[in-house]
Formats: C-alpha cells, sequence, structure tokens
C-alpha cells in the first residue's frame, strides 16, 4: 500500500512533521477572504453569446415590403457568415430589426468583425430605399442592474424626463458603471409648425425652409488668418441655442425684404408629442420611509391617499455595469449618488424609489451561503460530536473553510463570478466536500486507540490505509460531473461555474484531508487505548454498537440482505416514477427567489394608447390589492427596463 501511493503518503509525512500545515491554514484563509471580498458579485454568470441588432430604414414601404425588400434578402446574407446560429427579423412600416445570433462560445469581436464585414461587402446589393442602418451590439451586461423611478405629482412626466437628464450626466461618472438609459417621458423639442398660406405669399416652399434651418444650423471651420503675431481659427456658426435664435432664423427673401421664420410658422418651445405613459405605485407593503429624496411628508400624504390616488407618473433611469466588474459595488455607489442628489439636484417635489437592484440581491445570496457554512460547520461539529467527540467534529470542521477559501481563490484566478450558478455549485458540495475529513479523522481516531504505534506513526499508518479510497472518491465525482463541460448551446456557460466549482471544491477537500486533517488530528483528537478485538473495539463507541444490532441481523440471513436489497429496488423504481409521471418536477436549478416580475399586457395592434393605458390601470387596481406588493411601474407604449430573459427577446 505504501509503495502504491508513496508519494502522498510522503506528502501527508511532510505536513505531519513539520510546521507547513499551520502556514497553509492561515495563507489559505487569508486568501480566501480576499477572495471572497474582490471577486465580483452579480445575479447571473457571464455568457458569451455574440448577439447583434441591425436596425435598416426603409421609409415609405408597408411591413409587406420591408419584410420582402429588406428583412428577408438581409437574413440570406447573414446567414453565410460563419458561426451564425440563429437569425430573427421584426418588419414594421419603414424599418426592419434583424438580430443576428452567434452559437454560444464563439469570440465577440471576431463575430462583430465577420458581422462588419458582410454588411460591407453587399453594399452593391442594397435595396434602392434604403436610407441607412444601425449595428448595436448586445451582451448579457447590457442588463440593467439597478432601476430608478423618478416620480411627483406635481410635474409630469416631460420634467421629470428633464430631471432624469440631469441625473444621469452624474450617474455616468460612477466608476464601471455603462450603459444607463431613461425609459419614459417626453425629450424637449422645438416644433416649428408651418403655415402653408404664409409660405406661399412669400414665395416659399417647405424644402427652402428645411434647407435653410439646416444650413443656420452648423459650425464649420472656415480658414484661418494672421493677426499680430498669432495665427486665429475661424469657425462660421455656431449651432442654433435658443427659441429666440429659431425664431429669428432668416430662411429668405421677399420684396427686397428679409422673412424671417416666425414670419411663416408657429414655433414652441416644449415636450414632443406624448407617445407613450409610465406611473409608479405602491401596493400595501410599501414602506413610504424608504421613499428616498424628495419630502418625506409629501411622500407619506401621497401614500395616505385613496387607493385611486397612489399611481404617479414617472419616469425609470436603468443603470447598467462593465464586464466582470461587480454589481454591489456599482449599486451601492448609485445609491450614494442618488442620496447626494435628492438634497442638491431633485426638486422637493419629485422623490425617487429604487425598484431594481441586483446587488443587494447578488450581496444577499453571498451573504447567505456565508451563514449556511457557517451553519454547516456547527452541524457538522454536532453530528461529529454524537456520533465520536467533539474534538473529532473540529478537525471536521476546520476543513470545511479551509476548502471553500482553496475554491474561492482559484474561482476567482479562473476569472468566475460570485453568482447564482457558483453559489449552488458551493452549496451542493458541501455535502460532498466534508467526507474526505470524516473519513480520515475516523480512521486516524481508530490507529490512535489502538495504540500499536506511537501518535504520530498512527496518524501516518491510518491515512496510508484509506489514501487509495480517498483518491478514488475525488476522482469518481470528477468523473460525474465531467459531462458539464460538454453542455452546448446557451446552457453551456451558464452551467460552467458548477462544472467547475465542484471538481474543484472536492479536489481542495481532498488536498485538506491529505496535508491539513491529520495534522490537526494529531494535535486535538485524544482517546484512551481500547483493545484491539474487533468485536471489543466495535462495542467501545455507542453508535458502533446501535449499528451493530441493525446490521447484525440484515448480514447474517440471505433472507433478510434480499428483501432490503429489493426494497431499495422499489424505493429507487418509485423515485423514478415520480420524477417520470410529473409529482416532482425536474430542473436543472433550483427555483430563484426573485423580488420582481413583469407582466406583458398583448393588446390589439389597432389598440390606441388611451385603450391600454386603461388595462393597464384596471390591472393597477388589482396588484394594490395584493399583500406582498411593495411597488409597480407601468409602462404603457415604450418598453420597460429590460431582464435577463428579455435580452435575445427585446
Amino acid at each position: 500500500m505504501q509503495q502504491k501511493h508513496a508519494f502522498f503518503t510522503g506528502l501527508v509525512e511532510t505536513f505531519l512533521k513539520g510546521n507547513m500545515a499551520i502556514l497553509m491554514i492561515i495563507v489559505c484563509l487569508v486568501a480566501g477572504a480576499i477572495a471572497l471580498l474582490v471577486t465580483a458579485r452579480e445575479e447571473d454568470p457571464q455568457i458569451v453569446v455574440p448577439l447583434a441588432d441591425i436596425i435598416v430604414f426603409y421609409p415609405g414601404g408597408s411591413a409587406e415590403e420591408v419584410e420582402q425588400m429588406v428583412s428577408s434578402r438581409l437574413e440570406r446574407y447573414l446567414y453565410q457568415i460563419d458561426g451564425v446560429e440563429y437569425v430573427y427579423s421584426m418588419s414594421r412600416p419603414g424599418m426592419a430589426v434583424v438580430t443576428v445570433r452567434f452559437y454560444v462560445g464563439e469570440d465577440r469581436e471576431n463575430s462583430l468583425i465577420k458581422l462588419y464585414n458582410k454588411l460591407q461587402q453587399n453594399m452593391d446589393r442594397v435595396t434602392p430605399g434604403i436610407t441607412g442602418w444601425i449595428v448595436k451590439p448586445l451582451e448579457i451586461d447590457d442588463v440593467p442592474i439597478v432601476n430608478i423611478a423618478l416620480y411627483s405629482d406635481r410635474y409630469d412626466t416631460h420634467d421629470l424626463y428633464r430631471v432624469a437628464e440631469e441625473a444621469v450626466g452624474k450617474l455616468q461618472h460612477i466608476p464601471n458603471s455603462s450603459r444607463i438609459t431613461i425609459h419614459g417621458g417626453e425629450r424637449r423639442i422645438v416644433q416649428v409648425g408651418l403655415d402653408t398660406e404664409r409660405l406661399a405669399a412669400y414665395g416659399l416652399s417647405p424644402a427652402q425652409v428645411m434647407q435653410s434651418m439646416r444650413v443656420s444650423n452648423a459650425q464649420l471651420e472656415s480658414g484661418t488668418y494672421q493677426q499680430a503675431n498669432e495665427t486665429i481659427h475661424v469657425q462660421a456658426g455656431p449651432f442654433l441655442g435658443s427659441v429666440e435664435e429659431v425664431r429669428n432664423l432668416l430662411v429668405g427673401v421677399y420684396d427686397d425684404r428679409p422673412v424671417y421664420l416666425r414670419d411663416v410658422a408657429v414655433i414652441e418651445d416644449g415636450p414632443a408629442e406624448q407617445t407613450s405613459s409610465t406611473r409608479l405605485g405602491f401596493g400595501p407593503a410599501g414602506d413610504p420611509e424608504a421613499t428616498a429624496g424628495g419630502s418625506l411628508e409629501i411622500a407619506l400624504q401621497n401614500l395616505a391617499e385613496p387607493m385611486d390616488d397612489l399611481s404617479h407618473p414617472s419616469v425609470t433611469i436603468a443603470i447598467a455595469k462593465k464586464k466582470g466588474s461587480n454589481a454591489v459595488w456599482v449599486a451601492d455607489k448609485v445609491e450614494d449618488v442618488m442620496r447626494e442628489l435628492s438634497a442638491s439636484v431633485l426638486p422637493d417635489e419629485v422623490s425617487y424609489r429604487i425598484t431594481r437592484n441586483y446587488g443587494v440581491t447578488a450581496n444577499d445570496k453571498v451573504n447567505n451561503l456565508v451563514g449556511s457554512l457557517t451553519l454547516a460547520v456547527i452541524s457538522v461539529i454536532g453530528l461529529i460530536a454524537f456520533v465520536m467527540t467533539w474534538r473529532e467534529g473540529i478537525v471536521i470542521a476546520i476543513a470545511v473553510p479551509i476548502t471553500y477559501s482553496i475554491t474561492l481563490l482559484f474561482n476567482y484566478l479562473a476569472g468566475y463570478t460570485i453568482n447564482r450558478v457558483t453559489l449552488f455549485a458551493l452549496i451542493l458540495a458541501l455535502g460532498l466536500l466534508v467526507d474526505d475529513p470524516i473519513v480520515s479523522v475516523d480512521n486516524i481516531t481508530r490507529h490512535i486507540a489502538m495504540g500499536r504505534a506511537p501518535r504520530l506513526q498512527s496518524v501516518l499508518n491510518g491515512m496510508t490505509e484509506i489514501i487509495g479510497a480517498l483518491l478514488l472518491t475525488t476522482l469518481a465525482i470528477i468523473v460525474s460531473f465531467l459531462p458539464m463541460f460538454f453542455i452546448t448551446g446557451m446552457m453551456g456557460p451558464y452551467m460552467q461555474p458548477m462544472a467547475l466549482n465542484v471538481p474543484l471544491t472536492v479536489t481542495a477537500s481532498t488536498l485538506v484531508a491529505l496535508c491539513i486533517t491529520p495534522w490537526v488530528a494529531s494535535k486535538i483528537v485524544k482517546t484512551k487505548p481500547i483493545e484491539t478485538e474487533e468485536g471489543k473495539q466495535a462495542s467501545a463507541i455507542p453508535f458502533y454498537r446501535v449499528y451493530r444490532r441493525i446490521m447484525r441481523p440484515i448480514v447474517s440471513s440471505k433472507r433478510v440482505s434480499f428483501s432490503v436489497l429489493g426494497l431499495v429496488v422499489l424505493l429507487f423504481a418509485g423515485s423514478i416514477g415520480l420524477a417520470l409521471s410529473g409529482r416532482v418536477p425536474l430542473k436543472m436549478l433550483p427555483y430563484d427567489n426573485k423580488d420582481e416580475f413583469q407582466i406583458l399586457i398583448d393588446m390589439p395592434e389597432s389598440a390606441t394608447l388611451e385603450s391600454t393605458d386603461a388595462a393597464a390601470r384596471d390591472l393597477e387596481d388589482f396588484l394594490r390589492t395584493i399583500p406582498e406588493v411593495t411597488d409597480y411601474s407601468t409602462f404603457v407604449g415604450t418598453s420597460s427596463p429590460m431582464d435577463f430573459n428579455g435580452l435575445v427577446r427585446h
């Protein structure tokens, strides 16, 4: 046995007779704590799925014409690209949106280069009438991690949109923040309504007025000149900066007199035409004190009003993070900035509510893991103390945080984040990683109690007997999880944290069982020598006596043995039947405890904004009756901030 496992026996002996074990304990715990703090925390694992939208503009074309002349042709070209898995398209009057999705794992930059090359190669085949297109790459980090709803009973959505624009300017300076979008509200625009009768009276056409506005609203380099030994750059312009400048814009000459834009048009400075409606409301579980920003008295007064008045005009700011950054840190910084803005930028009558915070949920899940580990350590100590002694329980309990420390360190070095799949893998491995320390300390305790050799030699002998079993159990677990590395499609990279972390955890557990557990056991385990006869040795521990009384009738009778085996087979068949009959649902992962969900209202295509808004208000009235609802955001005529499931579905 020693010759077969000479290397591992020497490894155990080296750590047993020196002080390397205590050094390894300290290094592993410190490295694990650092890895736990610096590893990025987020909801979902990083999935590399090269994805891009091609938005094509075809003015004047109906939905059918756009589909035939634009979408179908573009789909054929995109399918020719190497690595493309799916192509989706949506055609509407005057515009088409074609989504190209590459295979999971394809290099994102190379895929985008292929896409741009294919578009450029077919420039000569562009359908006449297309005015242009936009290529917009998408990735998992485009999903916002924080949604902030600005709401007020005094200001409308146009005013809230202007406040949101000011807030976005401050939020963009947050480190590791990425795309920031505003959902709802109307932009500020200058509307120019031409008077056809006045245009005819002055001999002007709308095209002439448009050309005059385009020329005047420009800034160009107009050369340089030298004066006083200096070179001065001359610029023509500048851009139009106010409504008065637009009104005083020269658009023509009639009867040797200048014609200004105010003479032929009505100019208004205000919101764009309302095409959407967005609101925020509170449910029975909504906490008014959590409504930060603005006046707390106003918020309390609003929530005390009748149920029909609980919906407020709102505008939502959605903040995404950069790839690989820590969602917890970004979300915390967003909260800090919003507290500052509530005191300096937001008007007193404008409040804000954070309706989505993936940083908090990701951090809570990591903290729950730490709490579960603490509970696991306590449980292990209790169980081992019940079966053996509390000293053996401490030896095994020490192995748990050390094993997780090694796993988290390699997880960080491999570039993985702490997400719900990673946490599921670590919790799943919790029941596996304690097997090696339990077997090790149990056999070490037995050899020490036998008293056949000095203490350190007894520890070494106990480990030498089970080295083969430890290695085989670890190898068996690795082999059982190895097929998960070959899962294809979207689930492949999604499940990679589990395929890596479970084998990594049991490997670290075996390493701890070989290097640290023997040394700790030699310092902590204390037992009195017992007689070496098998019967007396088994009867020395109460739990062994109970186990022996249960197993003796089973192994001593073939009839009883086969009966027990048949019962096990029946139970196994019954468990398979529960899965096949659907009584127990089969899922790769447990249901995630989400605190938000989306309700999509599918109205007829001919439905007006008002009728859709009325249906949404009926749904709001129902949501207010659900005790668990804290708040709800309504988006009518516009899209809400997307979540992970809506990344591809838009």
